[in-house]
Order: C-alpha cells, then structure tokens, then sequence
C-alpha cells in the first residue's frame, strides 16, 4: 500500500458514518452602494495610484496628455513598442470592483497580453463607469473563468523584513486610472 493509499484510508474510516453537513451558500452577491465610482475612484487613490474621473468626451485629450513623449504599449492598435524598451502600456479593463479598488484585466480586445501589463513600468489603465461593479462575487459573476485574469490593486508594491515598502518589483511602479463617466 502506498503512503497515498494509506492516508486516504485513514481519512475513510475516521469519516465513516458521519453524515452529510450542508454548507449554506447564501453569500452577499451585491453591496448596496450610492457612488460606484466615488468609491472605485476613492478605493484605487488608497492603493497610491493615480486617478482621473473624466467626462467621456475628455477622455481621448487626457490619454494624449498623459503618454505624450512616452514610448507606449497600445495593445489592439498602433503604437506597438518592445517590451524592452516600453515606457509604458495603455490598456482597458473587464471590470472595477469598487469595495476593493480592484482592476481585473481577462486579457480580452485592448487590455493587452499579461507580459505587456506586467512589463512597462508605466500602466494607463481607462476604466467605463459601467464597468464599475460594487464587490468582488459581482465582479466574478461578470468574469469568464477559462479565460486568463490579473487583479490589479495599485502600483506594484512588496515590503522586505523590516517593512520598507518597494515598488515596481513584479509589475508597473506607476498605475494611472482614467475613469470615463
């Protein structure tokens, strides 16, 4: 009998005979919340980024302002740098949790490959007030699971031992936010 075998016997017959247990599955789907975006916006300055909450039609003059002499990363469009030697990458998002300031990226049409968001030292991100959801099993019931997902909470930061921050290790240093109401 294999070390496998024998652990899983174990755990049969300290098991057996005990009943079924239901485990409730009444989680909170949805939050009651009266500003979306006030809070996504409020939420994703916590997390020492960058926000900019626009009109729609100011969004396009923005974007121009802020990549203006950058070498940027536009996935689906022109522009396409070397990850070498990219200042930066402009991307969209699938969804925005607003209870966590959370960007969810599924790699889908303009939010680029994982490499070309993890890369770049400089990640624009322009986030739709309709993408704005208010907590995370909202935001996952939105999302395709087969599909790849990164979860983005502010700029890229760890801390060492003695809790110094550090940023850009494993991803952009720098996270700007447009959010297009």
């Amino acid at each position: 009998m294999s070390a496998r075998d024998e652990i899983l016997a174990r755990i049969g017959k300290a098991v057996a005979g005990a009943g079924d247990v239901e485990i409730p599955r009444d989680y909170r789907t949805t939050q009651q919340v009266e500003d979306l975006v006030g809070l996504f916006a409020e939420r994703v300055d916590d997390y020492r980024a960058i926000v900019h909450v626009l009109p729609a039609a100011e969004v396009p003059a923005k974007i121009d302002e802020l990549v203006a002499g950058r070498r940027m990363i536009r996935p689906d469009g022109d522009g396409w740098d070397d990850l070498n030697t990219a200042d930066g990458v402009i991307t969209g998002c699938a969804v925005a949790i607003a209870e966590t300031g959370t960007i969810v990226l599924d790699h889908g049409p303009g939010q680029g490959t994982r490499a070309q968001t993890l890369v770049p030292d400089y990640h624009l991100c322009v986030v739709r007030a309709d993408q704005v959801v208010s907590c995370v099993p909202e935001a996952i019931a939105r999302l395709d699971p087969s599909r790849p997902l990164t979860w983005i909470s502010g700029p890229s930061a760890t801390s060492d031992i003695e809790l110094n921050r550090v940023e850009g290790v494993h991803g952009p240093r720098t996270l700007e936010v447009i959010i297009s109401t």
